[in-house]
């Protein structure tokens, strides 16, 4: 997390500051609706239903504020505002569903209504304020710090003097392992200054969402190790969602089945050997996507590829040809959130080719991942080593916040076709 630090003014720190977005975005997204709706009477006077309607616009404003402030700072590709309305509307919607659970009387209309005003705010905040919260960073070149300096979409700047020339910044960003003892009286100066000073590999996993996988050393292996508390809760977690989606997973599976069949001759369900956890061999499910062929080798899917059937350009555009996944996660095979699975060929050939590259193998497979989200699929060994690097971020920094972040990831992926191959 790399804070704002620089506006020090005092029309900066008040429109800037958290205090004044939660007060005018509160007004905007609960008072306003509600007096457009009930009138004024019934903010001064309000009834039961009145009120309990009221307090539930305040707490999904509440929940979705302070979660977008969170994507804002924390993860790399928060800054998005389909990724802010996406999360807008999980708060909103858990909200509607506690208060039918409950049987609560509270107008649904101002709760809709709210969340609409809600969707608007954040995205006229997000336009406004996104230039003043994008983090401004003196980088001294040398070392890692140039990987930093690479990152497109970020406000780096490179010093050519020991002097931050009366410039504002967020924070000094140096690789310590190559500093001479000028730059670190330099860094020194800074700190004194209040001015924060960063290790270049903390900020470029923090930037870019990767793990440079070349600049890492069997030392840094010991990081890449989740906690077993995290991946019992986690696989716990998995199974419940897993049965209660079944409902409505097992009728949409039925008819993509049915679709599948009535295109192309051929099994609906193809299974696949892949390596999971500890480099140990499974067995896959997938919905066919393509024309049946048997003796057809382990290869990438291009995204022209002409073996992809119509219905299966549509389901892979909206994953639904994990599906049968599902029964993978009920297994133990894989989680709902990890690194993709590799074929066994792919492996063996990625291992000789790519440092470290078995070490993705310390947690379970996933149906979607931190990877997927950010890159997409890979088509060569390019783009797997990309791949690689996202997989290490996350089993790096696994956490629930983060699998949440992932999942809402997810659905902005689902709806935007991003990756599909």
């Amino acid at each position: 997390m790399l804070p704002a630090r620089r506006f020090r003014r005092f029309h900066e720190q008040l429109l800037l500051s958290r205090t004044f977005a939660l007060s005018m975005g509160w007004f905007f997204s609960v008072v306003l609706p509600a007096l457009l709706y009930w009138g004024p009477i019934a903010l001064f006077k309000p009834n039961v239903g009145q009120k309990t309607a009221l307090i539930a616009t305040t707490i999904a404003f509440l929940l979705s504020h302070f979660g977008a402030k969170r994507l804002l700072s924390s993860y790399p590709g928060g800054r998005s505002f389909g990724l802010i309305s996406t999360q807008v509307f999980v708060f909103y919607a858990m909200v509607v569903l506690v208060t039918l659970l409950l049987r609560t009387e509270v107008s649904r209309v101002l709760l809709v209504g709210s969340g609409l005003a809600a969707l608007l705010w954040f995205h006229l905040e997000f336009l406004i304020t996104r230039a003043y919260f994008r983090p401004k960073l003196a980088v001294l070149p040398g070392g890692f710090a140039d990987e930093v300096l690479a990152i497109s979409g970020c406000d780096v700047r490179s010093i050519d003097s020991l002097d931050l020339k009366d410039v504002r910044y967020d924070g000094v960003v140096a690789d310590f392992q190559v500093l001479d003892a000028a730059q670190e009286q330099f860094l020194t100066v800074c700190a004194l200054a209040s001015v924060p000073v960063y290790n270049a590999k903390n900020v470029y996993e923090s930037l870019a969402g990767r793990v440079k996988i070349d600049k890492m050393t069997e030392n840094n292996i010991g990081s890449l190790l989740p906690s077993t508390a995290y991946e019992s809760f986690k696989s716990l977690i998995d199974l419940v969602l897993v049965v209660a989606t079944l409902p409505v997973v097992i009728p949409m599976g039925l008819l993509t089945a049915l679709l599948i069949r009535l295109e192309s001759p051929g099994p609906a369900v193809y299974t696949q050997t892949r390596i999971g956890k500890g480099n140990k061999p499974f067995t896959i499910y997938k919905f066919r996507s393509m024309r049946f062929d048997k003796g057809a080798g382990e290869q990438f899917a291009g995204e022209a590829d002409p073996r992809i059937t119509r219905v299966g350009r549509i389901i892979r555009k909206l994953r639904i040809d994990e599906l049968p996944q599902f029964l993978n996660v009920l297994k133990g095979n894989m989680s709902l959130i990890g690194p993709r699975p590799e074929q066994p060929n792919f492996v063996a050939d990625f291992d000789a080719k790519i440092p470290f590259y078995s070490y993705r193998h310390v947690v379970k497979p996933g149906i979607t991942g931190w990877a997927q989200v950010r890159h997409g699929y890979a088509a060569d060994a390019d783009e797997t080593r990309i791949k690689i690097e996202h997989d290490f971020y996350y089993i790096k920094n696994c956490s629930l916040t983060l699998d949440l972040y992932i999942i809402l990831l997810t659905i902005k992926t689902i709806l935007t076709g991003f990756g599909s191959r």
